[in-house]
């Protein structure tokens, strides 16, 4: 499906939805905790505002944005992204989707559209995975290459813009706002 997909800049008015994604990519691994509801509440709590600070004071500059999908005349809050500019790349810092968003192709437009704007200035694009993530093959299948050795749970990946010839992607249903 051909979603239109944009991004806007996250607001504290954002707190609680982006609370409830991040809860979202901790589910699986708390539920193998045997911790209960308020344990794992305050778990996510905390490790969000990790996170958060962690982005913040590393990357001052990265862009924390909100990503939109447009059903019709609807639009929906379906994720977040990170996005650090380097002088010779764009490294993805974080990118989640709320999990009824997953497995439609919203993530591998939001990459293509990534790819696209890192063509056109000439950039990388780059992002970690953690092992056993299952958007490691779609990174695979978008071009981006282990660099590296693993480090602990991450393996860096690297996407490098085809020399001399256009982005091999379309992306017709992907409009960014910024």
């Amino acid at each position: 499906m051909g979603w239109n997909i944009s991004y806007r800049p996250a607001s504290s008015a954002d707190a609680g939805f982006l609370l409830h994604l991040y809860a979202s990519t901790r589910s699986a691994e708390l539920a193998q905790t045997g911790w209960d509801a308020a344990a794992c509440e305050a778990f996510v709590q905390m490790q969000f505002k990790v996170q958060a600070t962690h982005y913040k004071t590393h990357w001052p500059t990265a862009e924390h944005s909100i990503v939109q999908a447009l059903d019709g005349n609807s639009q929906h809050n379906i994720g977040r992204l990170w996005l650090h500019e380097q002088p010779n790349s764009l490294h993805v810092l974080d990118i989640a989707l709320m999990p009824a968003w997953r497995g439609q192709g919203i993530g591998r437009a939001c990459l293509e559209g990534l790819q696209a704007r890192a063509a056109v200035h000439n950039l990388d694009l780059s992002i970690q995975v953690e092992q056993g993530n299952p958007a490691r093959r779609l990174y695979d299948r978008l071009g981006f290459v282990p660099i590296g050795a693993q480090r602990g749970i991450h393996q860096f990946m690297r996407w490098k813009r085809h020399s001399g010839a256009e982005a091999p992607f379309q992306t017709e249903a992907l409009s960014e706002q910024t």
